[in-house]
């Protein structure tokens, strides 16, 4: 019995061969985006051991003395740990929250527009934020926030309330964050939802405006149905980064007054590591946030699939 498996074996790995044999230019084309997420992805990986050592530049990774979890411990008894942490799920999660329906909703209802010029110009309208740079967005928000001459404190002071200092309200930043990245990528959030609703069958609306079927209920009985995977995918990948703010953006916001809810883990990372020049303590921490996320993303993905839903793997 043994042998016939064997046999069996062997066959299903020649024919694995001779088929790869046939595509050997696919193979080809696909090398260079292998080494690419090879270099870049996989060899750092060997620079995690600074995170267990003292790591000293002059002495080099093997040559720095190994502390194991002393870093860890550290950050885990830090008084800002928890601050961290709030900070950094606040802003994901709002995020999250706000951002991910609307990109779902505004391709249903562009879908549904009778006009294609229309469409196409709005299509074009609200994709412009996302290629606006984020130094240039911060800078906006700077402009027309400023409470001396910013658009929105002079439309305020004309109508008989105070000037604010939005940029200096740690209570106000989690709201210019996620609504001005919202502004600009909910647009662009879009495209793979088109994309997605490219493929519903023309018959089906066909058939369902026969059966006088309403525009409400083909989107809900048609269109929302067709891109559901589309949908669980991109949920679990967004999940899978909810620790991972962003640093450019929070940093570019960030002043001495906002701090209290401005500093998250990626900022913190940055100032620890670059700043302080702390790279094992930094190493750890960052460690720590990608096993989170590592977790997190792992733990949805086996969610999905129990209920039935299309997952990563």
């Amino acid at each position: 019995m043994q042998s016939v498996e064997a046999y069996q074996k062997e066959r299903r790995k020649a024919g694995r061969l001779r088929k790869a044999g046939r595509c050997w230019q696919l193979y080809l084309l696909l090398l260079p985006a292998v080494a690419y997420i090879f270099i870049f992805n996989y060899m750092p990986l060997y620079g995690i051991q600074i995170a267990f050592r003292k790591y000293s530049a002059r002495k080099g990774y093997l040559g720095s003395a190994w502390v194991g979890w002393k870093n860890f411990n550290r950050f885990f008894n830090s008084p800002d740990l928890w601050r961290l942490i709030k900070n950094t799920l606040t802003l994901s999660v709002y995020s999250l929250v706000v951002g991910f329906p609307l990109p779902i909703i505004l391709s249903l209802m562009l879908n549904q527009c009778a006009s294609g010029g229309t469409k196409r110009v709005v299509q074009n309208v609200i994709y412009a934020p996302h290629f606006v740079s984020m130094v240039v967005l911060v800078g906006m928000i700077n402009v027309m926030f400023s409470v001396n001459s910013g658009v929105v404190n002079t439309v305020l002071e004309k109508l008989g309330h105070e000037r604010v200092l939005f940029v200096g309200q740690a209570s106000i930043f989690p709201h210019m964050y996620v609504w001005s990245g919202i502004w600009q990528n909910v647009g662009w959030n879009t495209v793979i939802y088109f994309a997605a609703l490219s493929s519903v069958s023309a018959d089906l609306h066909d058939a369902a405006i026969v059966d006088g079927a309403s525009k409400r209920q083909r989107i809900l009985h048609i269109d929302l149905p067709t891109i559901m995977p589309t949908i669980t995918i991109m949920l679990i990948l967004q999940i899978g980064q909810l620790m991972n703010v962003g640093f450019e953006k929070v940093f570019l916001m960030q002043n001495n007054l906002n701090l209290q809810t401005s500093e998250t883990i990626q900022t913190y990372v940055y100032k620890m590591g670059l700043q302080n020049s702390d790279y094992s303590y930094s190493t750890a921490v960052g460690l720590f946030n990608n096993v989170i996320n590592l977790i997190l993303l792992s733990t949805v993905n086996m969610i999905t699939r129990r209920m039935g839903g299309s997952g990563l793997w």
